[in-house]
């Protein structure tokens, strides 16, 4: 995937404002997303992938979460078998990278063979590279108007080269100033928003990891809709953070977890609400 340069594209350049999107203010059920960064530049050189930090955020402070993340290379064996896989799941996943019209971009091509499909002309993606690029659209831009048969159009508010969606996958540019107003787009037209994921800890010592065990095993049953979690640091003053992560309830768990350390005599103190461990 080759993003040294895009035409129409300055990396300092703000989005411009996306005339239709339909923000979603309702609030709906938490969506688990996975993420699909595609490019041997982040594999093997000097790129380092800022799509998660950006996609944690962005799905995070909409009260959804990550269920999975890849970092695949350019190669289309690869590539069409982990798409194939991810296309037999239920989770939306955002696809960033290899959507271009150079000959290391797989990506469209692979998603059509993931999916079955034919790869072909979209007239709608078309017509925005023939107006932005008039004649010199061709031979090679409107190549990226190649799409797999049935797919929908992401708009791009950056240089309007748009991204696609195709089986409840949403296929992006490689560029995180690029693809994150796309995925806003995304989220805030189909996903909307819920209540937020909240956190709550404490930082456990002089106590190894595998006594908590009981205590853990009991509190998984009692709270299946939380995610319980038990994470040791090490150390000048090693200690396990242990506590749960969810939404209903998770008072309810912490109460519990605490009374129980208290009841075997375990000392803790609250852990830091930014999610370090107070080192």
């Amino acid at each position: 995937m080759t993003t040294s340069v895009v035409d129409g594209y300055a990396p300092d350049a703000g989005p411009e404002p996306l005339d239709d999107v339909e923000t979603e203010t309702e609030a709906r059920e938490p969506v688990a997303f996975g993420l699909i960064v595609v490019g041997d530049e982040v594999l093997n050189g000097a790129r380092i992938d800022g799509h998660l930090p950006a996609f944690k955020r962005l799905i995070g402070e909409r009260g959804h979460s990550l269920a999975r993340y890849w970092m695949l290379p350019d190669d289309p064996d690869v590539l069409t078998a982990h798409l194939r896989f991810s296309m037999g799941r239920p989770e939306p996943v955002f696809v960033c990278g290899g959507i271009g019209a150079t000959p290391d971009d797989h990506t469209r091509a692979c998603a059509a063979a993931a999916a079955h499909v034919e790869l072909v002309r979209h007239p709608e993606a078309a017509q925005l590279i023939e107006d932005k690029f008039g004649e010199s659209a061709y031979p090679h831009r409107i190549l990226m108007a190649d799409l797999p048969a049935g797919a929908d159009l992401v708009p791009n508010p950056v240089n309007r080269m748009p991204g696609f969606t195709l089986a409840r996958h949403w296929f992006l540019p490689g560029f995180p100033k690029m693809a994150r107003p796309m995925a806003e787009w995304v989220l805030d037209r189909h996903f909307g928003r819920c209540i937020p994921m909240r956190e709550s800890a404490v930082l456990v010592r002089g106590v190894p990891e595998s006594q908590l065990i009981p205590l853990m095993r009991r509190l998984t049953l009692e709270y299946p809709e939380l995610k319980h979690f038990s994470l040791p640091h090490m150390g000048q003053d090693p200690h396990i953070r242990l506590g749960f992560r969810g939404r209903d309830g998770l008072d309810d768990a912490m109460r519990e977890l605490r009374q129980a350390l208290e009841d075997s005599a375990i000392e803790y103190v609250e852990a830091p609400v930014d999610g370090t461990s107070g080192d």
